[in-house]
C-alpha cells in the first residue's frame, strides 16, 4: 500500500515538473505581445491619429518613417498664432505714386525725343523675364530721347512661343498710357520702300543712365537706328526717382494682358471663388528642365542623377555643381510635399483650396501625391477649365503663362517655391496694388529643417517654420527701401504721407514692429553662373579707358546679376 503511494506521488511529481516549463514559455510570450502591442500602439494623446484620413496617413507618415510626426488634419491649434492671414496687409498710411508722370518727366514728348533716334529692343527668356525687359526698354528710350520701336519677343529661347507682342499684350493701350513719357511706334518707318536697317549691339547687366549714354547714344547718333538683342535685366536698380516710378507706371499700368488672356484668366479667377472666398496660389517650378539646370539633387538615386544628367548636357558652359552644397545655400527649389509642409506648419488648414501654376511637374502625380494629400483642394488652369476653353492658349508657353499670372495675382496668398522671375514680378505687384501677402520660402533654413523632421513633433517643426519664415512672408516693411530687384521691391512708387512720415521720423531709431527684416535675406538669392558677353564687354571699356572700376558711379559693377544661361530659371 505504501508502495503504491509512493507511485501516485512520483507520478504527479513528474508531471509537474514537465507542466513548469510549458507554463513559463506561454507567460513569457504573453509577456512578450504585450511589450509589442504597447510599443507600436498611438498614444492615447494623439486624437488626430484616429481623425486622420487614411491616405493622408499613408503619405505622411510613411514618408517620415516617424510615428511622432503627424501632420494634424485641422491646424486649429496655430491658428491664433498664424504669421499670415488672407487679405491685403495695408501700408499705414502708403500710396502708390507713379500713376502720373513726375514734373521732371512732364515736358511734351515731342519737344524731348530726337528725330531719327529709334531704339530697337528684342526681349530675352520666357513671359515674365521678357516682361522686365519691356518695362527697361522705355526708361532706356527714355534717357536716350529716342522713339521706340514695339519691343521684340523671344520667339527662340527654350520656351519656343512664336506670339508676338500684340498677341500677349494690347500694343494700343501700351502706346496709350505712355503716350505723355516715351514716343512708341509700332513699326520701324521704311525709306525708299524698305524698313531702315538696325545696328545690333549689347549693353551689360545693370547698365545705369550714364552707361547708356556712353555706350549706346554715339551709336544712336551715328546710325539712327539701334537694336539691343537679349535686353533682360540691362538697366540698374538705381535711377532717378523719376525713371522708377516711370517703371512701375509701364509695369503695372502700361502692361495690360490682351482682351482674350483677361477674359480666360477672369473665368479662372471667378471659378476659383466659386469654391471658396479665398485661395492660395502656388507657382511651383519643378519641371525636369529646371532641375537639371539647377544641378539639384532629390534623392532618386541612380535613375534620377541619370535622367537629368542627360538633359544637363545641353548646356555645355554649365559649371559641375555640388547638389549638398546648392540645398545648404538655399540655392533648390523647394519640392512639392516640402511647399505643403511649410504652409500646413504656417497654419493654412487641409480645408485650403491651392491653385498650383506649374508646367510638367518631374515625375508627374508621384511627385504631387504628398501635396494633394496635405491640400486635397487641388486646382490647375486644367482641373477648373475645359480643353476646348484653354485650345487657344495651349500651344503658346507665354499665353498660358499669362492665365497662371492673373491667377496668382489675384490670389489672397501667393506662394511660390523658388525665387525666379514670376516671383520677383508678382511680389512687386502685389506691394504696390496693397500688400497682399507673398510667401517666399526661406530654403536655407527650411533645408535642415526638412532634413531633420523624423527627429521631432509636429508641434515642434511647426513652430521652427514660423521662426524661419519670419521675414519672408510680403510684409510690407520686411525689405527696406532701395534694397533687392527694383522689381520685386519698387520702394520709389510707395510712399507714406507726410504727416504719417513726420511721425515715424519723430521716433527713435530702431527695429520695431514696423520692420521684419530676416539675417537670412540677400540680394543675390538666385545661382550666379558668369556671364561671357558682359566680360567682354567690361573688357572693351577698359580697353577704351571708358571704365576703371571708379568712372562710372553706381554701375553696379557691370556684373552678371541674373546669367543669360538662367532662361529655364526665369519663369
Amino acid at each position: 500500500m505504501a508502495s503504491q503511494r509512493r507511485r501516485h506521488h512520483h507520478y504527479h511529481h513528474h508531471r509537474f515538473h514537465y507542466l513548469v516549463p510549458v507554463i513559463s514559455a506561454i507567460f513569457a510570450a504573453l509577456l512578450i505581445l504585450f511589450c509589442l502591442l504597447s510599443f507600436f500602439a498611438p498614444s492615447p494623446v494623439d486624437p488626430g491619429h484616429l481623425r486622420r484620413p487614411r491616405h493622408q496617413s499613408e503619405t505622411v507618415d510613411a514618408t517620415t518613417r516617424v510615428s511622432v510626426f503627424r501632420v494634424p488634419v485641422r491646424d486649429s491649434a496655430v491658428a491664433a498664432d498664424r504669421i499670415v492671414m488672407f487679405g491685403a496687409r495695408e501700408m499705414p498710411n502708403s500710396i502708390t505714386d507713379a500713376v502720373k508722370p513726375a514734373r521732371s518727366l512732364q515736358v511734351q514728348v515731342e519737344d524731348i525725343t530726337q528725330p531719327n533716334r529709334y531704339l530697337v529692343i528684342a526681349t530675352s527668356g520666357g513671359l515674365n523675364q521678357q516682361r522686365t525687359g519691356i518695362t527697361d526698354a522705355v526708361v532706356a528710350a527714355r534717357i536716350l530721347n529716342a522713339t521706340l520701336v514695339i519691343p521684340k519677343l523671344d520667339q527662340k529661347s527654350f520656351w519656343k512661343d512664336a506670339s508676338n507682342f500684340s498677341e500677349i499684350f494690347d500694343a494700343d493701350w501700351f502706346i496709350s498710357v505712355l503716350s505723355k513719357d516715351v514716343k512708341i511706334i509700332k513699326q520701324l518707318p521704311r525709306k525708299g520702300g524698305k524698313t531702315v536697317a538696325a545696328y545690333h549691339m549689347r549693353v551689360p547687366r545693370k547698365c545705369n543712365e550714364r552707361c547708356y549714354q556712353i555706350r549706346v547714344l554715339p551709336n544712336l547718333l551715328k546710325r539712327h537706328v539701334v537694336q539691343l538683342s537679349k535686353f533682360d535685366y540691362r538697366l540698374s536698380n538705381k535711377l532717378d526717382t523719376d525713371l522708377q516710378k516711370l517703371r512701375c507706371r509701364v509695369n503695372y499700368h502700361a502692361l495690360r494682358f490682351t482682351d482674350p488672356i483677361r477674359e480666360m484668366g477672369e473665368k479662372l479667377v471667378n471659378r476659383m471663388r466659386l469654391r471658396s472666398k479665398h485661395y492660395i496660389a502656388l507657382h511651383l517650378r519643378f519641371e525636369p528642365d529646371m532641375l537639371a539646370f539647377s544641378g539639384c539633387y532629390y534623392g532618386g538615386g541612380d535613375k534620377e542623377r541619370k535622367e537629368l544628367g542627360a538633359i544637363r548636357k545641353r548646356w555645355k558652359t554649365l559649371h559641375i555643381s555640388n547638389p549638398d552644397k546648392e540645398r545648404r545655400h538655399g540655392k533648390c527649389p523647394l519640392t512639392p510635399q516640402e511647399v505643403g509642409l511649410m504652409l500646413r506648419a504656417l497654419g493654412y488648414g487641409s480645408d485650403v483650396h491651392i491653385y498650383v501654376a506649374s508646367g510638367e511637374v518631374y515625375r508627374g502625380e508621384e511627385t504631387l501625391a504628398p501635396l494633394k494629400a496635405l491640400f486635397p483642394n487641388f486646382s490647375s488652369k486644367e482641373t477648373i477649365a475645359t480643353k476646348e476653353e484653354l485650345e487657344p492658349f495651349s500651344s503658346f508657353s507665354s499665353r498660358m503663362a499669362a492665365l497662371d499670372f492673373i491667377v496668382c495675382d489675384e490670389s489672397d496668398v501667393f506662394v511660390t517655391n523658388n525665387n525666379g522671375n514670376m516671383a520677383r514680378i508678382l511680389a512687386g505687384r502685389r506691394k504696390y496694388f496693397g500688400h497682399k501677402p507673398t510667401i517666399r520660402p526661406n530654403a536655407k533654413k527650411l533645408y535642415r529643417l526638412f532634413l531633420n523632421q523624423t527627429t521631432m513633433t509636429w508641434e515642434a517643426f511647426a513652430s521652427k517654420v514660423r521662426t524661419y519664415q519670419r521675414g519672408f512672408m510680403g510684409e510690407p516693411n520686411e525689405v527696406r527701401p532701395g534694397r533687392g530687384e527694383f522689381h520685386e521691391n519698387p520702394s520709389a512708387c510707395i510712399c507714406e504721407d507726410s504727416e504719417a512720415k513726420k511721425k515715424k521720423e519723430s521716433l527713435p531709431r530702431k527695429y520695431g514692429k514696423d520692420v521684419i527684416v530676416s539675417d537670412d535675406q540677400n540680394d543675390d538669392d538666385e545661382p550666379e553662373w558668369p556671364d561671357p558677353d558682359d566680360e567682354e564687354d567690361q573688357k572693351g571699356l577698359q580697353e577704351r579707358g571708358i571704365y576703371n572700376g571708379t568712372s562710372l558711379v553706381d554701375y553696379d559693377s557691370i556684373t552678371s546679376e541674373e546669367p543669360e544661361l538662367e532662361e529655364m530659371l526665369s519663369d
